[in-house]
């Protein structure tokens, strides 16, 4: 099994309703200074 170093890491998920709400909240998100924004669609 491979050894790796675990960092711990925080977050919140936010589900939107649609593709465009998540391009506004994320747009939003920037325009607020957040920097370390992830997008997942699933």
């Amino acid at each position: 099994m491979a050894k790796f170093k675990y960092k711990e890491q925080h977050a919140i998920i936010i589900k939107v309703s649609s593709e465009q709400e998540q391009k506004e909240l994320f747009e939003k998100l920037q325009k607020m200074g957040f920097t370390n924004l992830k997008v997942v669609s699933v």
